[in-house]
């Protein structure tokens, strides 16, 4: 399979035999017919857990000969190593598809300064006796009103702007409507910190990002001298390996309440997500277009007024 493209940015053209799709990520493979005429496996199965579980579908030429033979060829399924290799040879190719004379790779996100770090940590545990999960010790609760109407007509509360540490705060899980604040315009790391032994998949709504580094143990600042400031494939979605770290660097240009969270529904659901809040005093319409009039307003927003267009 020669990889092509990754959720709408296109790569380096590697040819794996097998490919890692995690939750919520998208891969484009171009695959050569140049096998003798015959049937042939192509296998899908789970990594990382027990037990796994495989399905089989089959590839058939016109003049095929026979029919698939033998046993479903095997794939790796406990090495994390063997994955996160192949996760960092993801790259993006930055001489296809960029306006000429500029190639794809014109955008030198690695030369950009950090305006801020953001590190989130995931757990899991109790809170008043049943089960939940959060992010930086907070297990999100939803408000009565959504977090996007609520700030858009200055309603008190609903949330507060900074009620989830940007770092980890080593206490137990409690819960809160979580809301990381950050500026317009500005070019910010995020670090998914999984000490736990099952894997992550997180999340950005509104956003792609860069997906700088991973690696096992415990992020450092240390840890940015491994990362990629090249050439990083461009996402929204990106996994992070059991005891293990990923970072990412985002710039923000999309005012908004943005939802970041597992693709781990059942965690998800019970708290593990948060919001970040990309915020501006501007209200010009270049940065933010108003609500429609027509939109649907509940919870304490009923009864507002939308301002006209």
């Amino acid at each position: 399979m020669k990889l092509v493209e990754v959720e709408g940015t296109h790569t380096l053209q590697t040819t794996y035999s097998s490919l890692d799709v995690h939750v919520g990520q998208s891969y484009s493979v171009l695959v050569t017919a140049d096998q003798p005429g015959q049937d042939y496996y192509v296998v899908a199965s789970s990594r990382f857990t027990s037990p796994i579980i495989t399905t089989t579908g089959t590839v058939h030429y016109a003049n095929s000969a026979g029919a698939v033979s033998g046993p479903p060829p095997g794939g790796p399924t406990i090495q994390v190593d063997w994955s996160l290799n192949q996760a960092r040879s993801i790259r993006t190719n930055l001489t296809a598809s960029g306006p000429r004379p500029n190639p794809q790779g014109s955008y030198h996100y690695g030369l950009i300064n950090l305006t801020k770090t953001y590190v989130l940590e995931n757990s899991a545990g109790q809170v008043n006796g049943k089960q939940r999960y959060g992010v930086n010790s907070v297990s999100f609760v939803p408000a009565d009103t959504p977090l996007k109407l609520a700030d858009y007509f200055k309603i008190g509360g609903v949330f507060r702007v900074g009620s989830i540490s940007d770092k980890p705060t080593g206490g137990g899980l409690y819960l809160d409507t979580s809301v990381l604040g950050a500026d317009y315009r500005t070019f910010v790391e995020i670090v998914f910190q999984n000490n736990e032994d099952i894997i992550q998949s997180w999340h950005l709504d509104g956003y792609s990002f860069f997906v700088v580094g991973m690696d096992g143990g415990q992020w450092t600042t240390a840890s940015r001298d491994a990362y990629n400031l090249r050439d990083a494939v461009s996402r929204c979605t990106t996994q992070v390996y059991p005891k293990s770290w990923t970072a990412i660097h985002i710039a923000l240009d999309n005012v908004g309440m943005w939802n970041l969270r597992t693709e781990f529904w059942a965690r998800q659901y019970l708290g593990q997500q948060l919001y970040l809040r990309v915020y501006t005093s501007s209200t010009s319409l270049r940065d933010e277009f108003p609500i429609p009039r027509n939109a649907r307003l509940c919870g304490r927003a009923s009864g507002q007024r939308t301002r006209p267009l």
